[in-house]
């Protein structure tokens, strides 16, 4: 990982745990003029925060090296998942288990990109993951385009993040073709595939952050197209067409939980796609092992007492405070703080409630003078890439901020 290092920071704000630096906002015109419409939020306060958490070189290292160590404890909890058939323990829909075999077997359904949550890293607290969000993460237009258009808008040194997000995609984007680190070959390897890319309609975060990855996917050399959902058709022996035309690789924010619970005939045909090689999706199908919190449970297990790792049960942990979650949960829905008596001591309303629930020992964020709680986003495409922060409660939900950074 290498980035400059800004010498000299201004009107810095010491804080007995985050150290924070103003910036000036960035004007909603400007924002939306990068296609990031979803800046306000419900109170009509700014999404994106006008300050930046400065951290040293040295903790910028420790989560990009913490990232690239869990992805590897991932893939090693999802193949002991796969051969020992404990997909029910950590709560994947039936439906999907074909498409998660055939996807996790074969080398071409590569995974794109991922993002860690990760609690600790400031100030010398120790860092502990809390999930990874790895089929349909939020957070990558602010990490990747918001948080540089912060330091350039400020007149700060634009190397001065650990921000490669952009970069690394478009590698990990011609990869999906060459399939090995060296993408130097992609013009050769690549037969002028077509790929899809695809959010459901109304949701202007989503179709954004989808068209995003688009405009990468073009940078990187592809053929692309965007369509919503219900404008494709699905054939199980022909594979995926818009206008027509036969996709061969295709990429759905959706997640693949939504469309097992909600759409059980197309996780049937999508199923059937992979099975018979007609199409490619991404993220694979094999990455709801990954989001499954389920798999927590699964790392503990294999990785006890590991220093990256926080305890983690299927039923709830004796004489300690943790966290109760919903193996599929977001935006901190049905996330419950519980006492060590198990007493519930703080708590959000949400949709999945009736979701099988993990219990994780409890860990303190990192904090700031008022009190506000950072968590830390780190995204993965192919290895560590892409820091941001979020903050708010000690829940964090919708209402979280974004706050970007500034290596220092």
């Amino acid at each position: 990982m290498a980035f400059s290092v800004i010498k000299k920071p201004q009107a810095v704000v010491d804080s007995s745990v985050v150290k924070l630096q103003k910036t000036t906002p960035l004007s909603t015109e400007y924002l939306e003029s990068l296609g990031f419409v979803w800046h306000t939020d419900s109170d009509e306060s700014s999404y994106i925060s006008d300050e930046l958490v400065l951290l040293t070189e040295q903790e910028a290292e420790a989560y990009y090296k913490a990232t690239n160590e869990l992805y590897d404890m991932y893939v090693e909890a999802a193949e002991h998942v796969v051969e020992n058939n404990l997909f029910h323990e950590i709560g994947i829909p039936f439906n999907l288990v074909e498409a998660i075999e055939e996807s996790w077997e074969n080398d071409v359904h590569w995974h794109l990109y991922g993002r860690f949550d990760l609690a600790g890293g400031l100030d010398g607290k120790p860092i502990k993951l809390l999930e990874f969000n790895a089929d349909t993460p939020t957070a990558l237009f602010e990490t990747a385009i918001v948080q540089w258009a912060i330091l350039k808008q400020n007149n700060m040194e634009e190397s001065s993040q650990f921000n490669a997000t952009y970069e690394a995609l478009i590698d990990n984007f011609k990869r999906l073709v060459t399939l090995e680190e060296d993408v130097s070959n992609f013009e050769e390897k690549y037969d002028g595939w077509n790929f899809l890319f695809t959010s459901v309609k109304g949701n202007s975060e989503e179709e954004n952050t989808v068209r995003l990855l688009q405009h990468i996917a073009n940078e990187a050399g592809y053929n692309t197209e965007f369509a919503y959902i219900d404008d494709i058709e699905f054939d199980s022996e022909e594979g995926i067409f818009y206008n027509d035309t036969n996709y061969e690789l295709w990429f759905k924010l959706i997640p693949w939980e939504d469309i097992a619970l909600e759409e059980s005939d197309l996780a049937m045909l999508l199923a059937n796609i992979i099975k018979n090689q007609k199409a490619i999706i991404f993220n694979p199908a094999y990455t709801l092992l990954f989001q499954s919190k389920g798999l927590l449970k699964i790392l503990w297990d294999l990785y006890p007492n590991h220093p990256l790792l926080l305890e983690s049960s299927f039923e709830p942990l004796e004489g300690q405070k943790q966290v109760k979650k919903p193996f599929f949960g977001r935006e901190g829905g049905n996330v419950s703080i519980l006492d060590e008596n198990a007493s519930e001591l703080e708590s959000v309303d949400g949709d999945y409630a009736n979701h099988k629930m993990l219990y994780q020992a409890y860990t303190e964020l990192n904090t700031d003078a008022n009190g506000d709680s950072y968590q830390a986003g780190v995204f993965y495409a192919y290895e560590a890439c892409g820091l941001g922060f979020r903050k708010g409660g000690k829940i964090l939900d919708n209402m979280s901020k974004f706050v970007g950074h500034i290596v220092s």
